[in-house]
Protein backbone atom coordinates (compact mmCIF):
# COMPACT_ATOMS: atom_id res chain seq x y z
CA UNK A 1 0.00 0.00 0.00
CA UNK A 2 1.14 3.06 -1.00
CA UNK A 3 2.05 5.67 1.78
CA UNK A 4 -0.88 7.88 2.81
CA UNK A 5 0.43 11.20 3.75
CA UNK A 6 -1.64 13.76 5.85
CA UNK A 7 -1.64 16.69 3.70
CA UNK A 8 -1.11 17.81 0.48
CA UNK A 9 -0.68 21.34 -0.98
CA UNK A 10 -0.75 22.19 -4.91
CA UNK A 11 0.10 25.25 -5.69
CA UNK A 12 3.23 27.65 -4.51
CA UNK A 13 2.02 30.96 -4.19
CA UNK A 14 1.85 33.18 -0.74
CA UNK A 15 -0.92 30.87 -0.21
CA UNK A 16 0.19 27.47 -0.85
CA UNK A 17 4.08 28.67 0.72
CA UNK A 18 1.99 29.62 4.04
CA UNK A 19 0.18 26.46 4.36
CA UNK A 20 2.76 24.43 4.22
CA UNK A 21 5.03 26.46 7.07
CA UNK A 22 1.84 26.13 9.72
CA UNK A 23 1.16 22.58 8.05
CA UNK A 24 4.58 21.40 8.86
CA UNK A 25 5.09 23.42 12.41
CA UNK A 26 1.89 21.22 13.31
CA UNK A 27 4.21 18.13 12.61
CA UNK A 28 1.96 17.02 9.53
CA UNK A 29 4.35 16.24 7.74
CA UNK A 30 3.58 18.30 4.23
CA UNK A 31 3.66 17.67 0.50
CA UNK A 32 4.02 20.63 -1.86
CA UNK A 33 3.60 20.40 -5.15
CA UNK A 34 4.74 23.34 -6.53
CA UNK A 35 3.38 23.80 -10.08
CA UNK A 36 3.91 25.07 -13.62
CA UNK A 37 4.88 28.76 -12.16
CA UNK A 38 6.92 28.03 -8.94
CA UNK A 39 6.07 31.25 -6.31
CA UNK A 40 2.82 32.13 -8.12
CA UNK A 41 1.88 35.78 -9.50
CA UNK A 42 4.75 37.26 -7.27
CA UNK A 43 7.58 35.93 -9.56
CA UNK A 44 6.59 38.02 -12.27
CA UNK A 45 5.92 40.92 -10.13
CA UNK A 46 8.98 43.64 -9.30
CA UNK A 47 8.28 46.43 -6.62
CA UNK A 48 6.30 44.89 -3.79
CA UNK A 49 5.19 48.17 -1.79
CA UNK A 50 1.94 46.51 0.37
CA UNK A 51 3.63 43.46 2.04
CA UNK A 52 3.67 44.14 5.27
CA UNK A 53 7.34 44.40 7.49
CA UNK A 54 9.22 46.45 5.44
CA UNK A 55 9.52 49.56 5.51
CA UNK A 56 10.96 49.87 1.13
CA UNK A 57 9.85 47.97 -1.37
CA UNK A 58 10.77 44.33 -2.11
CA UNK A 59 10.90 42.33 -5.36
CA UNK A 60 8.58 39.73 -5.72
CA UNK A 61 10.65 36.57 -6.88
CA UNK A 62 12.90 37.34 -3.52
CA UNK A 63 9.66 37.22 -1.30
CA UNK A 64 8.48 33.88 -2.68
CA UNK A 65 11.79 32.87 -2.66
CA UNK A 66 12.15 33.42 1.22
CA UNK A 67 8.29 31.80 1.57
CA UNK A 68 9.43 28.42 -0.04
CA UNK A 69 12.77 28.30 1.94
CA UNK A 70 10.79 29.35 5.11
CA UNK A 71 8.73 26.35 3.76
CA UNK A 72 11.47 23.99 3.06
CA UNK A 73 13.71 24.87 6.47
CA UNK A 74 10.13 24.07 8.44
CA UNK A 75 9.67 20.47 7.20
CA UNK A 76 7.53 20.68 3.98
CA UNK A 77 8.70 18.37 0.96
CA UNK A 78 8.42 20.44 -1.91
CA UNK A 79 8.09 18.46 -5.46
CA UNK A 80 8.55 20.47 -8.22
CA UNK A 81 6.12 19.16 -10.54
CA UNK A 82 2.64 19.56 -11.79
CA UNK A 83 -0.53 17.65 -10.59
CA UNK A 84 -2.37 16.33 -13.91
CA UNK A 85 -5.26 14.33 -12.60
CA UNK A 86 -7.31 14.25 -8.86
CA UNK A 87 -9.60 11.80 -7.26
CA UNK A 88 -10.69 13.61 -4.36
CA UNK A 89 -14.29 12.14 -3.36
CA UNK A 90 -12.38 8.94 -1.73
CA UNK A 91 -11.48 9.50 1.92
CA UNK A 92 -7.74 8.48 0.46
CA UNK A 93 -7.30 11.60 -2.16
CA UNK A 94 -5.55 10.36 -5.56
CA UNK A 95 -3.25 12.64 -7.33
CA UNK A 96 -1.33 11.88 -10.04
CA UNK A 97 1.54 14.01 -11.34
CA UNK A 98 2.79 14.77 -14.76
CA UNK A 99 6.24 13.23 -13.57
CA UNK A 100 4.60 9.68 -13.42
CA UNK A 101 4.27 9.43 -9.89
CA UNK A 102 0.88 9.16 -8.09
CA UNK A 103 0.64 10.58 -4.10
CA UNK A 104 -2.44 10.28 -1.59
CA UNK A 105 -3.59 11.86 1.18
CA UNK A 106 -5.82 12.45 3.71
CA UNK A 107 -6.76 15.98 3.34
CA UNK A 108 -5.60 18.25 -0.07
CA UNK A 109 -5.03 22.63 0.21
CA UNK A 110 -6.07 23.75 -3.02
CA UNK A 111 -3.58 26.73 -3.34
CA UNK A 112 -3.55 26.87 -7.79
CA UNK A 113 -3.86 30.59 -8.16
CA UNK A 114 -5.26 32.33 -10.96
CA UNK A 115 -3.89 33.22 -14.48
CA UNK A 116 -3.75 36.18 -16.83
CA UNK A 117 -7.02 36.46 -18.98
CA UNK A 118 -6.50 37.37 -22.76
CA UNK A 119 -9.04 38.81 -24.77
CA UNK A 120 -9.50 36.00 -27.44
CA UNK A 121 -9.22 37.54 -30.70
CA UNK A 122 -8.47 35.83 -34.15
CA UNK A 123 -4.58 36.44 -33.97
CA UNK A 124 -4.01 37.30 -30.58
CA UNK A 125 -1.66 34.04 -29.86
CA UNK A 126 0.67 35.13 -33.01
CA UNK A 127 1.75 38.16 -31.79
CA UNK A 128 1.95 36.70 -27.62
CA UNK A 129 5.75 37.08 -27.42
CA UNK A 130 6.26 39.31 -30.11
CA UNK A 131 5.15 42.53 -29.17
CA UNK A 132 1.98 41.37 -27.34
CA UNK A 133 1.95 40.66 -23.75
CA UNK A 134 -0.03 40.02 -20.25
CA UNK A 135 3.12 40.74 -17.41
CA UNK A 136 4.61 44.63 -18.37
CA UNK A 137 7.24 43.10 -15.56
CA UNK A 138 8.42 40.47 -17.27
CA UNK A 139 8.34 42.02 -20.79
CA UNK A 140 8.15 46.11 -20.12
CA UNK A 141 12.34 46.23 -20.52
CA UNK A 142 12.28 45.13 -24.17
CA UNK A 143 10.11 48.36 -25.38
CA UNK A 144 12.60 50.68 -23.90
CA UNK A 145 12.02 54.06 -26.10
CA UNK A 146 9.29 52.84 -27.89
CA UNK A 147 5.53 53.54 -27.27
CA UNK A 148 3.21 50.69 -26.06
CA UNK A 149 -0.78 50.51 -25.17
CA UNK A 150 -2.28 48.83 -21.65
CA UNK A 151 -5.55 47.56 -22.17
CA UNK A 152 -7.95 47.41 -19.00
CA UNK A 153 -9.53 49.41 -16.13
CA UNK A 154 -8.74 48.13 -12.89
CA UNK A 155 -5.79 47.95 -10.43
CA UNK A 156 -3.72 45.73 -12.42
CA UNK A 157 -3.99 47.89 -15.85
CA UNK A 158 -2.88 51.34 -14.01
CA UNK A 159 0.10 49.77 -12.57
CA UNK A 160 1.04 48.09 -15.82
CA UNK A 161 0.91 51.68 -16.76
CA UNK A 162 2.64 53.13 -14.52
CA UNK A 163 5.61 50.52 -14.57
CA UNK A 164 6.04 50.95 -18.51
CA UNK A 165 6.40 54.55 -18.03
CA UNK A 166 9.76 53.64 -16.81
CA UNK A 167 10.68 52.03 -20.28
CA UNK A 168 8.70 53.13 -22.88
CA UNK A 169 8.32 56.91 -24.37
CA UNK A 170 4.56 56.84 -24.28
CA UNK A 171 1.64 54.54 -22.34
CA UNK A 172 -1.92 54.61 -23.76
CA UNK A 173 -3.89 53.21 -21.53
CA UNK A 174 -7.32 51.79 -23.21
CA UNK A 175 -10.34 51.39 -21.73
CA UNK A 176 -13.92 50.49 -23.12
CA UNK A 177 -15.55 52.39 -20.43
CA UNK A 178 -15.36 56.21 -19.59
CA UNK A 179 -13.81 55.95 -16.23
CA UNK A 180 -11.33 53.54 -14.14
CA UNK A 181 -12.25 50.79 -11.57
CA UNK A 182 -8.37 51.24 -10.19
CA UNK A 183 -8.12 52.63 -6.45
CA UNK A 184 -8.13 56.53 -7.07
CA UNK A 185 -4.28 56.79 -5.38
CA UNK A 186 -3.23 55.18 -9.01
CA UNK A 187 -5.55 57.16 -11.07
CA UNK A 188 -3.93 59.89 -9.48
CA UNK A 189 -0.79 59.09 -9.95
CA UNK A 190 -1.87 58.21 -13.61
CA UNK A 191 -3.24 61.56 -14.28
CA UNK A 192 -0.03 63.13 -12.98
CA UNK A 193 2.43 60.78 -15.43
CA UNK A 194 3.14 62.81 -18.73
CA UNK A 195 3.79 59.62 -20.55
CA UNK A 196 0.30 58.37 -20.26
CA UNK A 197 -2.06 59.05 -22.65
CA UNK A 198 -6.18 57.82 -21.90
CA UNK A 199 -8.22 56.01 -24.96
CA UNK A 200 -11.68 55.84 -23.37
CA UNK A 201 -14.79 54.17 -24.73
CA UNK A 202 -12.69 51.92 -27.02
CA UNK A 203 -11.68 48.16 -27.66
CA UNK A 204 -9.35 46.42 -29.92
CA UNK A 205 -10.54 44.24 -32.59
CA UNK A 206 -7.22 43.53 -34.72
CA UNK A 207 -3.81 42.95 -33.93
CA UNK A 208 -2.24 43.69 -37.30
CA UNK A 209 1.72 43.17 -38.28
CA UNK A 210 4.16 40.29 -40.24
CA UNK A 211 6.11 38.85 -37.97
CA UNK A 212 5.87 41.25 -34.65
CA UNK A 213 2.90 43.44 -33.50
CA UNK A 214 2.80 46.56 -35.56
CA UNK A 215 -0.46 47.99 -35.06
CA UNK A 216 -3.95 48.02 -33.61
CA UNK A 217 -7.67 48.45 -34.71
CA UNK A 218 -9.80 50.26 -32.22
CA UNK A 219 -13.92 50.62 -32.17
CA UNK A 220 -14.75 53.61 -30.18
CA UNK A 221 -18.31 51.91 -28.74
CA UNK A 222 -19.41 55.67 -28.63
CA UNK A 223 -19.50 57.21 -31.93
CA UNK A 224 -18.79 53.59 -33.76
CA UNK A 225 -15.77 54.83 -35.54
CA UNK A 226 -12.78 52.68 -36.00
CA UNK A 227 -9.37 53.86 -36.22
CA UNK A 228 -5.82 52.05 -36.15
CA UNK A 229 -2.93 53.19 -33.64
CA UNK A 230 0.79 52.29 -35.01
CA UNK A 231 1.93 50.47 -31.53
CA UNK A 232 5.19 48.85 -30.83
CA UNK A 233 3.93 46.45 -27.51
CA UNK A 234 0.43 45.86 -26.20
CA UNK A 235 -0.07 44.71 -22.87
CA UNK A 236 -3.47 42.91 -21.89
CA UNK A 237 -4.37 43.88 -18.15
CA UNK A 238 -8.44 42.14 -18.12
CA UNK A 239 -8.43 40.21 -15.20
CA UNK A 240 -7.14 36.37 -14.05
CA UNK A 241 -8.93 33.17 -14.57
CA UNK A 242 -8.71 31.11 -11.59
CA UNK A 243 -6.66 27.82 -12.22
CA UNK A 244 -9.57 25.36 -11.68
CA UNK A 245 -10.15 23.16 -14.90
CA UNK A 246 -8.58 20.36 -12.82
CA UNK A 247 -11.32 20.26 -10.25
CA UNK A 248 -14.36 20.93 -12.60
CA UNK A 249 -17.07 18.25 -11.92
CA UNK A 250 -15.78 17.09 -8.37
CA UNK A 251 -15.72 20.06 -6.35
CA UNK A 252 -18.69 23.43 -6.51
CA UNK A 253 -17.27 26.50 -8.05
CA UNK A 254 -19.37 29.63 -9.23
CA UNK A 255 -20.02 30.97 -12.67
CA UNK A 256 -15.99 32.44 -12.84
CA UNK A 257 -14.91 28.82 -12.16
CA UNK A 258 -14.07 30.13 -8.17
CA UNK A 259 -14.03 27.40 -5.87
CA UNK A 260 -16.51 27.83 -3.06
CA UNK A 261 -15.63 27.64 0.24
CA UNK A 262 -17.66 27.55 3.51
CA UNK A 263 -18.07 31.37 5.28
CA UNK A 264 -15.27 32.41 7.38
CA UNK A 265 -13.64 29.20 6.19
CA UNK A 266 -11.28 27.23 3.28
CA UNK A 267 -13.84 24.09 3.33
CA UNK A 268 -14.77 22.86 -0.25
CA UNK A 269 -17.75 20.95 -0.58
CA UNK A 270 -15.63 17.62 -0.25
CA UNK A 271 -14.53 17.03 3.17
CA UNK A 272 -10.88 16.79 3.54
CA UNK A 273 -10.81 19.68 0.42
CA UNK A 274 -9.56 23.28 1.42
CA UNK A 275 -8.92 26.17 -0.94
CA UNK A 276 -6.90 29.27 -0.49
CA UNK A 277 -5.52 32.40 -2.10
CA UNK A 278 -6.77 33.50 -5.67
CA UNK A 279 -8.05 30.34 -6.49
CA UNK A 280 -11.36 30.68 -4.45
CA UNK A 281 -10.92 34.81 -3.65
CA UNK A 282 -12.24 37.13 -6.42
CA UNK A 283 -12.47 40.47 -4.67
CA UNK A 284 -9.45 40.97 -2.52
CA UNK A 285 -6.92 39.25 -4.96
CA UNK A 286 -3.60 40.19 -2.56
CA UNK A 287 -0.36 37.98 -1.88
CA UNK A 288 -1.20 39.27 2.21
CA UNK A 289 -4.84 37.88 1.90
CA UNK A 290 -3.44 34.76 0.10
CA UNK A 291 -0.94 34.01 3.29
CA UNK A 292 -4.02 34.36 5.32
CA UNK A 293 -5.96 32.53 3.72
CA UNK A 294 -3.28 29.85 3.48
CA UNK A 295 -2.80 29.92 7.42
CA UNK A 296 -6.29 29.57 7.97
CA UNK A 297 -6.40 26.35 5.48
CA UNK A 298 -3.47 24.54 7.23
CA UNK A 299 -5.43 24.68 10.82
CA UNK A 300 -8.27 23.80 9.43
CA UNK A 301 -6.65 20.58 7.92
CA UNK A 302 -5.02 20.21 11.69
CA UNK A 303 -8.84 20.12 13.21
CA UNK A 304 -10.17 17.65 10.72
CA UNK A 305 -7.21 15.28 10.96
CA UNK A 306 -7.73 15.33 15.04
Amino acid sequence: MADINNVIIIGSGPAGYTAAIYAARANLKPILVSGFQPGGQLTITTDVENYPGYEDPIQGPWLMEQMQKQAAHVGTEIINSQVTEVFLNEKVKKLNLDNGKTLNAKTVIISTGAQARWLGLENESKFQGHGLSACATCDGFFFKDKEVAVIGGGNSAAEEALFLTKFATKVYLIHRRDKLRAEKILQDRLNENSKIEFIWNSEVTKFKGNDDLESIDLLNKKDNKSSNLKIDGVFIAIGHDPATQLFKGQLMMDDGGYIITDPDSTKTSIDGVFAAGDVKDKIYRQAVTAAGMGCMAALEVEKYLD
